[in-house]
């Protein structure tokens, strides 16, 4: 149990870690890197993170991927009209919007999580959690009766989130919203259609 203070210590090498990722990309930062950004030492920072830079970079990717879900709030947990979706929605693509062509968890997954268990498990929470959000939200419209019972509520939520990373990746690679815009659209008038 770590006290306020360590807490804090760690945080803020969490913070230093993902603002270097941001500037340089995973591949060039070192836990060097870290220290001088976070005013800490080298046994500070395995005192933290015995396990090093790996066990550094899974504490980004939780950083990370409860930030996701985190900036969707409060329109995410209150999915309950088209008025709520549309708000969930423009919260979503301004996210990817501001960060432009760089998504620290996007990189992190793909660079971290491909070889780790732990960044895997780290990806299967925040996903699951997601679509866990977006299908009480369509199940929740299906009681009201603003969509219809013949919508399979779970498969429906994690195409959204498989739509919704799809349109991610593109951004990344072209540095426009367009079809991250284009692909939450989409689903949400096929769920407008089934009332």
């Amino acid at each position: 149990m770590l006290t306020k203070k360590g807490a804090a210590t760690r945080q803020r090498i969490v913070e230093a870690a993902v603002a270097e990722i941001r500037e340089r990309g995973i591949g060039a930062v070192t836990l060097d890197d870290v220290g001088r950004r976070s005013g800490t030492g080298k046994s500070q920072l395995f005192h933290y993170f015995p396990g090093g830079r790996e066990q550094l970079l899974l504490a980004v990717a939780q950083w990370e991927a409860d930030r996701v879900l985190r900036d969707q709030q409060p329109h995410l947990g209150q999915l309950t009209s088209w008025a709520a979706w549309r708000q969930w929605r423009d919260a979503v693509v301004e996210r990817y919007r501001e960060q432009g062509g760089h998504c620290p968890l996007g990189v992190l997954i793909t660079e971290a999580g491909r070889h780790t268990p732990a960044a895997q498990a780290v990806t299967r929470q925040l996903l699951g959690q997601w679509q866990h959000h977006v299908r009480v939200g369509i199940e929740q419209m299906q009681g009201s009766g603003d969509i219809s019972r013949d919508v399979d509520p779970d498969a429906v939520a994690g195409a959204l989130i498989a739509a919704i990373q799809g349109g991610v990746v593109i951004l990344l690679s072209t540095g426009s919203p367009a079809h991250l815009e284009s692909v939450l659209d989409l689903c949400l008038d096929y769920l407008r259609t089934y009332r």
